[in-house]
């Protein structure tokens, strides 16, 4: 079986995030990129499936920051391929982009499941998972939390509120958001890293002018403002919850 998992790097929110100086983007010449959460859950269920039922896994990124320590890592954690997508237009690439590219990629290799983070917190136009799902033409289920092999199936694992749980039979090939993985994200210590980084061979493809288009257009963007708008209460149980009540009944609530 073949696996393959887009990876996405973004903006560490740790740090602290500045705005360009047209307005519209986030300045990134000085940010710190790590890899999306849910990408990262998305490459250890491949390597689980390729564990529990055979397989081939192949990782494959975007010339960012930091792509080729991503990708070297998903190698020492078991991947077999990987693959770095080069050109002038890979950077600041939209959903519809990125998706789009992915597809036409994927169509050459011809993969029997595509495991992808569900979403990320940079993302303003969409999932990159239906969206690739829907130029290939393949079944797409997302916010799994599990995935199995079964006679060229995937068994998906839903999790709903309440503590329900469902399966659903997928035919492959298929497209899974991926929102956790059965296991947590293995640690690889970084001697690993170093030996991956030795033995394994990232195989760079280049990627013409993007198609931008159906993505948002942004305007202008700005950040948060700073204001003092809480409001402490103080005093014993009686006046505080005395106090609470008058505040609802001021807004309406009560």
């Amino acid at each position: 079986m073949k696996i393959i998992v887009p990876i996405n790097l973004i903006p560490d929110l740790v740090e602290e995030l500045t705005i360009d100086e047209s307005g519209k983007a986030l300045d990134l010449a000085w940010a710190r990129l790590i890899i999306n959460e849910f990408d990262d859950h998305a490459i250890e269920q491949a390597i689980l499936l390729k564990e529990a039922f055979g397989g081939e896994v192949t990782v494959l990124g975007f010339d960012v920051e930091g792509v080729d320590d991503v990708l070297f890592t998903a190698a020492a954690k078991g991947a077999d391929k990987l693959i770095k997508l080069t050109g002038d237009s890979v950077e600041n690439l939209n959903s519809h982009a990125s998706a789009r590219i992915y597809a036409d990629i994927f169509k050459e290799i011809q993969p029997d499941l595509v495991l992808v983070g569900v979403q990320a917190h940079n993302d303003l136009d969409g999932q990159v998972g239906p969206l690739i799902a829907e130029y290939l033409g393949y079944p797409y289920v997302g916010y799994i939390a599990g995935v199995k092999s079964e006679d060229g199936k995937a068994i998906a694992r839903k999790e709903y509120p309440g503590g329900l749980v469902a399966e659903m039979e997928v035919t492959l090939p298929a497209v899974l958001g991926i929102q956790a993985s059965e296991k947590p994200p293995r640690y690889v210590a970084f001697s690993k890293v170093r030996q991956a980084m030795q033995t394994a061979a990232i195989d760079e493809q280049g990627v013409e002018a993007a198609d931008l288009s159906g993505g948002p257009e942004v305007d202008r963007m700005f950040l948060p403002e700073v204001a003092e708008r809480a409001t402490m209460i103080e005093g014993s149980v009686e006046e505080v919850s005395t106090k609470l009540l008058e505040i609802f009944k001021e807004q309406g609530v009560v």
